[in-house]
């Protein structure tokens, strides 16, 4: 699909205070490290992922995505949001959506629409593809999507997990290593029709592909505040690239795009081997893509936003860049859009 009309307005995130190294990590895996005869640093070498944030325990989604959501709305009416979409993996409960929450918190219209749109690491991107033909379709003048990720929960379960199973051993410990990889952000995207932000960079459009025969690689189940999650690393790495390299030529064809035109690339940010297969195969240059997984681990839903915000924020982008954004979820599906940056 192509838009005309659909501007990023502007955005916000919410960054942990505390966070917690993979050598640290490792330490606290120690006893079963000793017993398997794992080679400590190997979390950190495998992944590429130096640290993930943590927010204080108990903290809710509905929280950080509405802290992440003031930092614009110091600069908008609040009054004049038409959707709020809420697009974590995390939630607050069950029932109602958080979204509810976060309309609450940030006291929003009550004509304004709200729903959660959850779809893994993929939630922010697919809200942009609902709310951006909204828009385009003039439904609505201006969304505001928002994500909230804690992996408090699910590092603490995972690691308890870990060392309190005696069986534990090299092979068994592989389904939980990705969870470890997990970090905690918030981000807020605005968007709004062209006439509210004629200068804004634009959102040209892009497209999904889905292979659900992959639902199984990457599975978690819990509670909101005690997730446990197994995945198949290879298997869903090889599957991932290859729904990738699909998806781009499909995106390519829509946007009209030849990869010696693409200026910068925003992949999703699951770490260093993922980051690698998906751009070599894709064909794409490795020195023009920007990267928070060292510092701040996969953020799920957040990830990919967060990168675009802090690439944004160190001048990565210059004017009438074209930027092509990468991104995959766990089930598979994956969502490439196309940017043109202001």
């Amino acid at each position: 699909m192509k838009f005309e009309n659909l501007r990023l307005h502007s955005f916000g995130y919410q960054e942990p205070a505390e966070f917690m190294t993979s050598d640290e990590m490792e330490e606290k895996m120690r006893s079963l490290y000793e017993r398997a005869k794992l080679p400590f640093g190997r979390l950190e070498l495998q992944t590429g992922i130096k640290r993930r944030g943590f927010w204080p325990k108990g903290t809710r989604p509905s929280t950080i995505a509405s802290q992440a959501a003031e930092k614009i709305l110091k600069h908008f009416p609040r009054e004049k949001i038409d959707l709020l979409l809420h697009a974590s993996v995390c939630r607050d409960f069950l029932e109602p959506a958080t979204a509810a929450q976060v309309h609450f918190n940030l006291k929003l219209s009550p004509h304004c629409m709200i729903s959660d749109l959850s779809n893994a690491c993929l939630g922010v991107l697919s809200s942009i593809l609902m709310a951006g033909q909204m828009i385009e379709r003039g439904v609505i003048k201006t969304a505001l999507i928002v994500s909230g990720e804690n992996a408090g929960p699910l590092i603490e379960e995972t690691l308890n997990h870990l060392n309190t199973d005696p069986n534990m051993d090299r092979k068994r410990i592989k389904p939980y290593m990705a969870s470890l990889t997990i970090g905690s952000a918030a981000v807020a995207f605005l968007l709004t029709h062209a006439s509210l932000a004629p200068d804004a960079p634009k959102i040209i459009g892009g497209s999904t592909l889905t292979d659900s025969g992959a639902v199984e690689l990457c599975q978690g189940d819990g509670s909101t505040q005690g997730l446990m999650m197994e995945t198949d690393s290879e298997a869903l790495l090889k599957a991932g690239v290859k729904l990738s390299q699909d998806n781009w030529e499909k995106a390519r064809a829509i946007l009209g795009w030849k990869n010696s035109e693409v200026d910068k690339i925003i992949p999703h940010q699951v770490g260093t081997a993922h980051r690698l297969a998906m751009l070599t195969e894709l064909g794409l240059p490795t020195d023009r893509d920007f990267q928070t997984f060292e510092q701040f681990g996969n953020t799920g839903s957040a990830a990919l936003p967060l990168t675009l915000m802090k690439a944004s924020e160190a001048g990565f982008f210059k004017p009438k860049d074209k930027i092509a954004l990468l991104g995959i979820g766990s089930g598979l599906t994956s969502t490439m859009l196309g940017m043109e940056w202001a």
